[in-house]
């Protein structure tokens, strides 16, 4: 046994993995990490919720953290993300919802490659995955939107949709006017057509799909406002959607079955033993690996929810930590 050998993790602030990777990539990684899913060679357990007052009533911090490990075989690359939301303490500070730390291995020896944060990636990869399920779920190569939320989620889809498709027009809802007004002024290079800012709700429950990105508990989104040929996205922690469009949906597609169905919109409805896996037409990394057809027909209402997986971490991770090393950036520490 050689207990000589040492090894230096990498370690990167947010502001360097911020010039490490772009949108572009994120969006390419997510895919072929899809791809993976459909295949079997993306392994990715169900994230571990830790609530911190998030729903729980003990502690009261207004806040959750997951821990979330991959392995992403096209990548050979393992890692866990330690991430969360607090809307507390946090919030007053005037810091980010988002809290996000990656740690990367590798998969052979265990030894710890890298070590960075993981807001940006977070962001990143969050938008690019409804865009890949875009891909294999509308069939032109331009888009109409509709969005709720206007704020760095809504940014990160719009950036992340707009990479592969054309959007000809976005509609966007924010309870804070003035978010949707920076939005707005933000995303004009992204958007080729007109974003329009909605007052109400419904005036942004149009268009092709409507992406939800809000930190709102109630049932918003009504079933009569997504009307056929349309794509829903509810991509809260919560139930943004009522009940009756999800029962209703011609198809639901999700991204990781066991956490869709016990966080986010089908968690209720499946404690009611009203929604199962039986009730889930594919998963994306089955579209991406062509063992399921996407949109069968221009009628048809879809629900779809890319919760969030660990793995899209792991592999745009991985993309950061070969990149830095590339080019000689970060931080360096001997942990054993």
């Amino acid at each position: 046994m050689n207990n000589n050998l040492t090894f230096e993790t990498v370690l990167l602030s947010q502001e360097q993995v911020k010039g490490l990777i772009t949108m572009k990539e994120v969006v390419e990684i997510a895919d072929k990490t899809f791809k993976g899913f459909g295949e079997g060679t993306t392994i990715n357990p169900t994230k571990v919720n830790l609530d911190l007052g998030e729903v729980a009533s003990y502690p009261s911090y207004n806040g959750f953290m997951n821990a979330m490990p991959a392995y992403v075989g096209w990548m050979d690359s393992a890692g866990i993300k330690w991430a969360g939301g607090f809307l507390g303490e946090r919030k007053k500070m005037g810091l980010p919802y988002i809290t996000s730390m990656i740690l990367l291995i590798d998969p052979k020896i265990g030894n710890f490659r890298a070590v960075m944060d993981g807001a940006h990636i977070t962001n990143l990869r969050t938008g690019a995955q409804s865009a890949v399920a875009l891909k294999y779920l509308h069939n032109k190569k331009t888009i109409k939107l509709g969005l709720f939320g206007a704020g760095m989620q809504g940014h990160t889809q719009t950036m992340a949709i707009s990479e592969v498709f054309d959007i000809e027009e976005l509609r966007v809802y924010d309870i804070s006017k003035e978010a949707a007004v920076r939005f707005k002024e933000d995303m004009k290079d992204f958007v080729k057509g007109e974003i329009i800012i909605a007052d109400n709700p419904k005036d942004a429950a149009l268009g092709d799909a409507v992406v939800c990105v809000t930190q709102s508990k109630d049932k918003f989104i009504k079933d009569e406002w997504i009307k056929p040929g349309m794509i829903l996205f509810p991509m809260g922690s919560y139930q943004e959607c009522e009940d009756e469009f999800i029962l209703n949906a011609d198809k639901i597609v999700v991204d990781h079955i066991g956490q869709c169905l016990h966080r986010g919109a089908l968690a209720h409805l499946n404690e009611m033993g009203k929604i199962t896996e039986d009730n889930i037409y594919a998963t994306i990394g089955e579209l991406a690996a062509g063992k399921k057809p996407g949109r069968l027909n221009n009628e048809e209402r879809i629900l779809c929810i890319p919760i969030g997986t660990g793995a899209m971490d792991i592999a745009v991770a991985t993309q950061v930590y070969k990149r830095a090393v590339e080019k000689g950036i970060g931080g360096k520490y001997t942990f054993a």
